[in-house]
């Protein structure tokens, strides 16, 4: 009997197995289809998802995933387009140009379906920086009055989440949102100030997509393509900050920038400097580069890049930065205005010296909508604060030129303040200016023959000289002469 018993024993076992087996490649076979179901759905990047708005009057990509060789067909209204995934299951259409309306509905077709809804066609712009740019409604001049009043259907706010990334990534974490009292006290005040100021200006759809981070300098939102093509990008200061920069180069433009190309955009706004005040010198170089790298990488021509010079405080309260870092910093967003469709809001005037972040972003919204209007919708205005454009020698004085003057020329509260002259000797000492016409007259007892003049050329300035259109106007110095720029101890 015990035979028969291991036999049937034995038996019973194999059966077991059989049945343990075919249970395991049911599951198995079970879940190969699931993720061969997930793998076939058709998968859109965040950016593209209701209630976004897209940029009129541009041809607009379309893109995503799906399996290696699916076919996909996108269509708004009367439009359509179909294509191919290439063997990596990527895919891209493009939608022929809109006038500025809604709202729509975009579908999105494979082997699965997606219907997108409330989409609005208008104005897109990138906003991006540092902190300044980060700092939340919730915490502005007047913030609840702000918020309570800030429901504009037509406005769409697109929150990009905060991600490094040592390679360019193809996604990123974020959501478009109606601009409501419920989604902006969050968001970003001079994103929401400028979308708010060219929705009243323009009477189109707005989309702001903001994308800082607090405390970043420019090198991590540089293109790795740029420090490629241009090497001496990689050329700092000797300097902690300027170390840590570099060795972190691009992961924010690959974790929070690359996953946006190619969305159409009218163009960018930029509010950053505060953390490469270590690096003052390179930052003219490096600032340049970055845009150039952006406009190269999203292939949009020379869009308009709008930014803001950064505001008076006292920067040697961070021991590890330099003396004078600042004010080649502010020299640095000055030049770079030798770019093409460039524009910068300068915020002496509406700063805070004893603090980094001005509570003020309703003006500084302002200021960079005025240069929207004016770089990226061809009004005729005037849109910044005096420029120093040239100077004259007159016996014992200095004649100074500006554009962008309007009207006039204006000191603010009393006699100009903040200009400072010098002789061959370089040695500089406050001067006495005054307004003669649409030129400026600068002075001093002290120096017969001057040589060069500087204008508000300290980190805590607050100057008082503005054009007609209460536009303040830029630092700058008519020199060349090496800046001293001292670490403390």
């Amino acid at each position: 009997m015990v035979p028969c018993e291991s036999s049937h024993n034995g038996i019973w076992k194999e059966r077991k197995d059989m049945t343990f087996l075919k249970q395991f490649t049911g599951a198995c076979v079970l879940l190969i289809l699931a993720a061969t179901s997930v793998q076939a759905d058709v998968q859109l990047p965040a950016i593209i998802a209701e209630n976004m708005v897209l940029q009129r009057d541009q041809v607009l990509p379309i893109w995503g995933k799906a399996d290696p060789g699916e076919q996909v067909t996108v269509k708004q209204g009367n439009q359509t387009a179909t294509t191919t995934t290439n063997a990596d299951g990527r895919w891209l259409v493009k939608l022929p140009a809109m006038k500025a309306g809604g709202p729509h509905t975009l579908t999105i077709s494979g082997k699965n379906t997606i219907t997108l809804k409330n989409i609005l066609i208008g104005e897109v712009w990138i906003c991006s920086g540092q902190s300044n740019m980060e700092w939340a409604m919730k915490n502005v001049n007047n913030a609840k009055q702000e918020i309570s009043t800030a429901d504009h259907p037509q406005i769409r706010l697109f929150h990009v989440q905060h991600k490094r990334s040592s390679t360019e990534l193809d996604d990123l974490a974020g959501g478009w949102n109606e601009c409501t009292p419920k989604s902006v006290p969050d968001f970003s005040a001079v994103a929401y100030f400028f979308g708010r100021y060219l929705h009243k200006h323009l009477d189109v759809p707005v989309g702001v997509i903001e994308t800082a981070w607090g405390g970043t300098p420019a090198e991590k939102w540089t293109p790795p393509s740029m420090f490629n093509a241009v090497p001496s990008l990689l050329k700092t200061a000797d300097h902690p900050y300027a170390r840590e920069a570099m060795s972190e180069r691009s992961v924010l433009y690959n974790g929070m920038v690359a996953p946006l190309i190619p969305f159409a955009i009218r163009g960018a706004i930029w509010y950053q400097g505060e953390s490469n005040v270590s690096m003052g010198r390179h930052y003219r170089k490096l600032f340049s580069g970055m845009i150039t790298g952006w406009r190269n990488e999203w292939k949009q021509g020379d869009f308009p890049f709008l930014y803001v010079q950064i505001a008076p405080w006292n920067y040697r309260q961070v021991k590890e930065w330099p003396q004078n870092g600042c004010l080649l910093v502010r020299e640095a967003q000055l030049k770079t205005l030798a770019l093409k469709n460039t524009a910068m809001a300068v915020t002496m005037d509406i700063g805070n010296v004893k603090d980094i972040h001005p509570r003020n972003k309703q003006d500084v919204g302002k200021r960079l909508g005025l240069a929207a209007r004016a770089i990226a919708y061809g009004e005729k205005l005037v849109y910044s604060g005096p420029i120093y454009k040239s100077m004259k020698s007159d016996g014992r004085r200095i004649v100074l030129h500006f554009d962008h003057i309007g009207d006039g020329l204006v000191a603010k509260g009393g006699p100009l303040t903040t200009f400072q002259i010098a002789g061959a000797d370089r040695k500089f000492v406050e001067a006495t200016a005054r307004i003669e016409g649409n030129s400026i007259v600068v002075y001093s007892a002290q120096v017969a023959k001057p040589s060069a003049v500087r204008f508000a050329w300290s980190d805590t300035a607050i100057p008082n000289l503005f054009n007609t259109e209460n536009l303040p106007a830029s630092p700058f110095r008519t020199d060349s002469w090496p800046v001293l720029t001292v670490v403390a101890e």
